[in-house]
């Protein structure tokens, strides 16, 4: 006979960790698909420019692990 199976834990009440910059952060899926957000494009575009390297425009080949 098999046991009890141990039921998930609800991940929505979990807090994700996010960089300070980006405190408050909150990205919703409306019912049409799109995307709604409580910070500007603007904001979020200029913390991706600084934070993250973009890999086309280093001009350095990938590395295989």
């Amino acid at each position: 006979m098999p046991g009890k199976k141990k039921k998930k834990q609800d991940s929505s009440k979990e807090k994700s960790v996010f960089h300070e910059e980006l405190k408050g952060f909150e990205l919703k899926i409306n019912p049409f698909g799109e995307m709604e957000s409580n910070f500007s494009i603007d904001k979020l575009n200029e913390f991706l420019d600084h934070q993250v390297e973009d890999k086309k425009l280093s001009g350095g080949k990938e590395e295989e692990e």
